[in-house]
């Protein structure tokens, strides 16, 4: 049995050593930026694995169980929440990290903090805030701000640099946001989780909308149908195997020039082109019509409630929200944003009885 102290282990340092193996071109461990506060490293854990835990045990993480990712509150068992988007988007990171022979750890870590920060009923409720908050909002930014400020009681988690640049890049414009210019600062890392993040809530969202029956896999545009498949599990597949195809030099394994400019995480054409026809097709035929339903009016309503109710009533926002000197309107940003879809409708009925007249079938009110 092995006596004295964990350090004298060294158990951190042989993690370290191991990133040693990957790609010239992957983040390391050792070699972060660092943290906002600097802090003594874990005698058990990478700085980056730490702070895959630390997200973990958040309780904005938990909240995604029951926030929206498409469909508004559904009732059925099957569809897919924050919760599930987000351990999706880090298995697709991690298959595409690895294959490439980047940072996991890293990847992991910033999938599990990129969408702490959506609101209740996913982009129509960031739209809202958006609308209605002066300053602005977007879930990018929150998801942020969640980690730096309000997380573990206001204190912040005070992750490395790196995990932080991933969560603020990773939203993406409509259309083809593979022919926007990256920062050059980006990692390969970050690079991949904006990519993972599509291919995860494309498939995903494809197989909701089925669920439901708003489209069949025959209403999908040919060429994707041709391109990455019919089922769930081959686009994935094509997805994930065009970028790692189209990606390669950033593994390192092949013929490594120090000289040459670094590489960039992309897509193959053919693949790249099928993904981006789907990618409209979603928002012309799912995404735009469900933001008219009744139900995303009502989710508007209750979202537009429950900010000015709080902003005219900052006393009733619990801390670490609100607190003394704190701008009433921030923290009911902060607040309304953080609720869970079924918790913002019990708070909006209980102000406004029958505001939401009965869209939400399966949420109980008391």
């Amino acid at each position: 049995m092995k006596t004295g102290s964990v350090e004298e282990l060294q158990i951190r340092q042989r993690l370290e050593a191991l990133e040693d193996n990957l790609s010239p071109y992957a983040s390391r461990s050792s070699r972060s930026l660092g943290r906002q506060q600097p802090e003594p490293p874990s005698p058990l854990r990478t700085a980056f694995q730490r702070d895959r835990d630390r997200i973990i045990h958040t309780n904005a993480f938990r909240r995604l169980k029951h926030k929206t990712q498409v469909f508004l509150a559904p009732s059925g068992d099957h569809y897919v929440t924050r919760l599930t988007h987000t351990l999706e988007v880090a298995q697709v990171g991690r298959t595409i990290a690895r294959a490439l022979n980047l940072n996991e750890d890293l990847v992991e870590a910033m999938s599990y903090g990129h969408d702490l920060g959506h609101t209740p009923f996913g982009h129509l409720g960031e739209e809202v805030l958006d609308q209605i908050y002066s300053p602005g909002f977007t879930h990018s930014a929150q998801s942020l701000r969640i980690v730096e400020l309000l997380a573990k009681d206001g204190e912040g988690l005070n992750l490395t640099a790196e995990v932080r640049q991933g969560i603020i890049s990773h939203s993406k414009p409509r259309g083809d946001f593979l022919d926007i210019k990256l920062e050059e600062s980006l990692t390969l890392e970050a690079q991949i989780l904006r990519l993972a993040d599509s291919v995860a809530y494309l498939n995903h969202d494809i197989a909701d909308a089925i669920r439901a029956g708003m489209l069949k896999v025959a209403d999908l545009p040919r060429l994707a149908n041709q391109v990455l498949g019919a089922t769930h599990a081959e686009r994935v597949n094509s997805m994930i195997t065009g970028i790692v195809m189209a990606s390669w030099p950033a593994s390192g394994l092949s013929e490594y020039q120090p000289e040459a400019e670094k590489p960039v995480i992309g897509m193959d054409a053919d693949t790249r082109d099928a993904m981006m026809e789907i990618r409209e097709y979603m928002f012309q035929n799912i995404y735009l019509p469900l933001g008219e339903t009744r139900q995303s009016e009502v989710g508007r309503e209750v979202v537009k409630l429950l900010y000015r109710y709080f902003a005219e009533n900052a006393e009733e926002i619990p801390p670490p929200y609100f607190g003394p000197g704190t701008d009433p309107e921030r923290a009911s940003v902060d607040y309304v944003s953080g609720m869970t879809d079924h918790f913002a409708i019990r708070q909006a009925e209980k102000l406004h009885p029958g505001i939401t007249q009965g869209a939400f079938h399966n949420v109980p009110l008391e």
